[in-house]
């Protein structure tokens, strides 16, 4: 019976790491004034016909806090990308100068941090709702192995223990939220 038991922590505790790597996924997203080459991770450019990862058609690098600069793989593939950063909603205005795309990162408002900080809580929060959903499915599944003949306390500790991993994957994200919400309030 206890390996049931195992396997629904195990499982719960591999949901929750994921759930964990796209809260990550999802915060490198959120820019925090600075200009990283992550900000055009999720920009897709039409390269012959299929859309295709910026960094497969150009390789991307900041040259100082505030700019980023895009140098394409093929030089006639700079219109493309340019009209794809421009595309993507970034706010961010790449320069065609023939050789390499230069994007010059803005300056965030006090106003557009509170915004970005309130995106980072809400990205957070929907990691804890996906971990909380791991734990529920994991409860569920210790509960069921009382049919199979599991004891009560084997179940109730099988409980105890998936409580407790809840909670350490719960400080997590706590954690990265504020250290986010820091580095974007941070001017």
């Amino acid at each position: 019976m206890s390996e049931m038991i195992d396997l629904a922590f195990d499982s719960a505790k591999e949901d929750m790491q994921k759930a964990m790597e796209r809260l990550d996924t999802e915060l490198r997203k959120i820019r925090a004034g600075k200009a990283h080459p992550s900000m055009l991770e999720s920009v897709k450019v039409d390269y012959y016909g299929s859309l295709t990862p910026l960094n497969q058609v150009g390789n991307v690098s900041t040259t100082d806090p505030r700019t980023l600069t895009v140098q394409a793989y093929e030089k006639s593939m700079l219109d493309p990308i340019a009209a794809a950063i421009t595309n993507a909603n970034l706010g961010l205005n790449p320069m065609n100068n023939g050789e390499v795309l230069i994007i010059s990162v803005p300056m965030l408002t006090e106003e557009r941090r509170r915004e970005l900080a309130k995106q980072a809580k809400s990205v957070g929060e929907n990691a804890k709702v996906s971990i909380r959903n791991a734990r529920k499915d994991a409860n569920d599944a210790i509960k069921a192995t009382k049919d199979d003949g599991a004891s009560e306390d084997a179940i109730k500790a099988g409980e105890s223990n998936v409580q407790s991993l809840t909670d350490d994957f719960t400080k997590q994200v706590d954690a990265r939220i504020s250290s986010k919400e820091e580095d974007i309030m941070t001017v």
